[in-house]
């Protein structure tokens, strides 16, 4: 079985904005298999956006699970992000699901994994997947210098993207309002 490369997921929350943007890539050993992917969605009418690294059919699967727990629990991201990593451990089925995501709304920015984590980032900023370390380094080097989330959040993948194979400079920004 060959292994699938090829993201770069990235959230940045400052000055009332929270943006997740993810680039394009999907990779098939050395090979580029789609250059324009689209990872990062919106999710519960817009109230909460996402993006994902990992295999796609498995993370539509938890998107569509994170988007059940959320009608469940009124929109409340953290207590769906909690039971949605419940299950994520717990059930026979989910625990084989080979994905992360970064899950953000008005308030919140979370890093969800199979290992059971729902993770809250320092300093609004969280990067996963393939060239995430590459994105997250370029954020924290210029939150003291750029003042808005998605021109920072644009030039850190931009860095992500020239120094990672696995990640490209076609991406996909959602973006909301937030109370910080």
């Amino acid at each position: 079985m060959q292994d699938w490369h090829g993201t770069t997921i990235l959230s940045v929350r400052k000055n009332g904005k929270v943006i997740v943007i993810g680039d394009g890539q999907v990779s098939m050993g050395q090979t580029v298999m789609k250059p324009n992917a689209r990872k990062v969605r919106q999710l519960h009418d817009g109230s909460v956006i996402g993006g994902f690294a990992g295999a796609t059919a498995d993370a539509f699967t938890l998107f569509e699970r994170l988007e059940a727990k959320l009608e469940r629990h009124n929109g409340q991201l953290m207590r769906a992000a909690v039971e949605l990593a419940k299950d994520w451990r717990t059930d026979k089925y989910l625990r084989n699901l080979e994905a992360m995501m970064i899950v953000a709304d008005k308030d919140v920015t979370l890093i969800l994994t199979g290992n059971g984590d729902v993770l809250e980032p320092t300093q609004g900023i969280a990067a996963i997947g393939s060239g995430g370390n590459f994105a997250l380094a370029a954020s924290r080097a210029l939150i003291e210098y750029e003042e808005d989330a998605e021109k920072l959040a644009r030039k850190a993948m931009a860095i992500a993207a020239e120094v990672c194979i696995y990640t490209n400079d076609q991406v996909t920004t959602e973006i909301l309002d937030s109370a910080t």
